[in-house]
């Protein structure tokens, strides 16, 4: 049955949406991707092509890492956990969406918050301008960020384990990290990748590149925070550089909450609209 906060979450989405759609990007934005635009011209094409889809086999490797390891068999059955406080029959990932709106979106919060958490902690980690912290802290943001998008499938009953829900998430990855201006365009595709999608939903017709040059503005920016970090490690304060500190765990939790709210939005929309098919609404 459609309820009334079925409702009211719909009509939060329709208005997110159009924020996204309405977005107009300023000045430094379009500077920025001016210059990566000349920076890409300068690399002969074959090479581009080649950087762009080690890019998206290291991604893969990490998603399919994160998805084999103990903490997601751990944050999986913690999930379960959580919604069997609300009904007691459920038993796989799929019988979540057997929840309320409401429900779910309180069981991805919890998520939301350690996932948080811990992207401040590597950012922090990293602020602390150590040689192994630094040289890793792209593969590491990328580890923690993919990870808050499995969760957060996970917590709306979406299974990261079928093929079409593994490359989904890496496409809400992809969407949930480009620049504000280009967000809409990527929100589009993912909606137009579900509708085209056949139900069970166990492969994916969509698009299956993530590298390319409209993603780079925020490795871009991962590397000004380290180049910010690097340049204040020694400004310390009993013996801690906290400056550099806050500005890596900072850094680092704005783009965790960019991607969880974006993945949020995703995976509601999911849920709503075929409950909406399922009622005739």
């Amino acid at each position: 049955m459609w309820t009334e906060r079925d409702r009211a979450y719909w009509d939060r989405l329709m208005s997110w949406e159009q924020q996204l759609i309405s977005y107009e990007g300023n000045d430094i934005e379009y500077s920025t991707a001016s210059v990566i635009e000349r920076l890409m011209q300068e690399i002969p094409e074959n090479m581009r092509d080649r950087v762009f889809s080690q890019i998206d086999n290291v991604l893969f490797n990490v998603h399919s890492l994160l998805q084999g390891s103990q903490l997601q068999t751990e944050a999986r059955e913690r999930i379960l956990t959580s919604a069997r406080i609300f009904r007691d029959d459920i038993e796989t990932v799929l019988d979540l969406r057997k929840l309320t709106i409401d429900q779910l979106s309180y069981i991805n919060r919890q998520q939301m918050a350690r996932n948080r958490f811990y992207s401040a902690v590597q950012g922090a980690v990293t602020g602390t301008g150590g040689v192994l912290p630094v040289a890793a802290d792209f593969l590491a943001m990328a580890a923690v960020n993919l990870r808050a998008v499995q969760l957060t499938a996970l917590s709306y009953g979406y299974d990261v384990e079928y093929p079409f829900e593994m490359t989904a998430s890496l496409n809400v990855f992809h969407a949930s990290m480009l620049p504000d201006r280009l967000k809409a365009e990527g929100w589009a595709q993912l909606i137009t990748d579900v509708e085209d999608g056949k139900e069970p939903f166990y492969f994916y017709e969509g698009t299956e590149h993530i590298a390319d040059e409209s993603w780079l503005e925020e490795p871009l920016r991962q590397s000004v925070k380290l180049a910010v970090v690097m340049a204040l490690r020694n400004k310390k304060v009993s013996g801690i550089p906290l400056l550099s500190v806050a500005i890596g765990a900072g850094v680092n939790y704005r783009l965790t909450k960019k991607v969880t709210e974006f993945a949020e939005s995703y995976y509601q929309y999911r849920y709503l609209n075929e409950k909406k098919e399922r009622t005739g609404r």
